[in-house]
């Protein structure tokens, strides 16, 4: 159960977990619209309006092939810097039966918008990041390792449909008992509007291979989920994770996106 636990942690830091494209921001939007980038996997290249702060919070129910399961809740917090960039704060809460609750490791990153609408790449985003072991390894929180990664992001708009390609590479510093010193990921995201307040995602992901006492097979998993827009500012979303490959687990995740307003002005 323990290096499950592990295994959900490193597949949440590996690329920003957290979320779909669906009502990404692009620099003429409104600037406390909400841009949810939970509950997937991949993550847009749109950043949050300079000097303006958003959080993200869900909870994720997990369930494994030997019918262990856990719990996570994931929290991230954004803060714009510039219009181009933007600071990402995360760390979940982790829970599993027979353990105590637990705050994770603590993941840092900035995000930068390096190229807006090319011809063949379109809109491109760099995220690097360093997650640092401030769980707890005796409850299944932490790693117990320093990871440095980074997050290549393509996105693009077909209509009301959006695109987001992500490939990101994370190296660890650290026993590799419980997360293996490299890991990669890759994931294809879709997202659009379906009717009035509602809108849907899509996404498949997957895990190359990796090596070391915590090494696994490679894995591939496909996302399902709606989102229900309340205010342009306040965004729930709800899905299902199911595996196709390998060892993920299967997910059911809720959450909401809330763009809480200017830092100087509240909202």
């Amino acid at each position: 159960m323990r290096r499950s636990l592990a295994g959900a942690l490193v597949g949440l830091v590996a690329c920003v977990t957290l979320p779909a494209a669906l009502n990404a921001q692009t620099p003429e939007s409104n600037p406390h619209d909400a841009q949810p980038e939970r509950p997937s996997v991949a993550t847009h290249a749109w950043t949050v309006a300079p000097g303006w702060i958003e959080i993200e919070a869900g909870t994720e129910f997990d369930r494994y092939d030997d019918h262990a399961h856990g719990e996570t809740a994931p929290l991230v917090a954004k803060i714009g810097l510039t219009r181009l960039t933007q600071l990402e704060l995360q760390t979940p809460i982790v829970h599993s039966p027979g353990l105590h609750a637990a705050a994770g490791d603590l993941l840092v990153g900035v995000k930068w918008r390096a190229v807006e609408r090319a011809p063949v790449v379109a809109t491109v985003a760099v995220f690097p990041s360093i997650k640092f072991p401030t769980g707890s390894t005796g409850s299944g929180a932490g790693t117990g390792t320093t990871d440095v990664g980074v997050v290549l992001i393509s996105s693009r708009e077909f209509g009301g449909v959006s695109l987001d390609l992500n490939a990101g590479f994370t190296h660890r510093i650290g026993d590799d008992d419980l997360a293996p010193h490299n890991s990669s990921v890759w994931a294809v995201a879709f997202g659009g509007p379906a009717h009035g307040p509602f809108g849907w995602v899509t996404e498949l992901f997957g895990y190359p291979p990796t090596a070391g006492p915590s090494g696994d097979r490679a894995s591939v998993a496909a996302l399902c989920g709606s989102t229900m827009k309340v205010r342009g500012w306040l965004v729930f979303d709800a899905g299902v994770i199911l595996p196709i490959e390998g060892s993920q687990p299967r997910v059911i995740y809720v959450g909401a996106v809330y763009n809480i307003g200017h830092l100087g002005h509240g909202q």
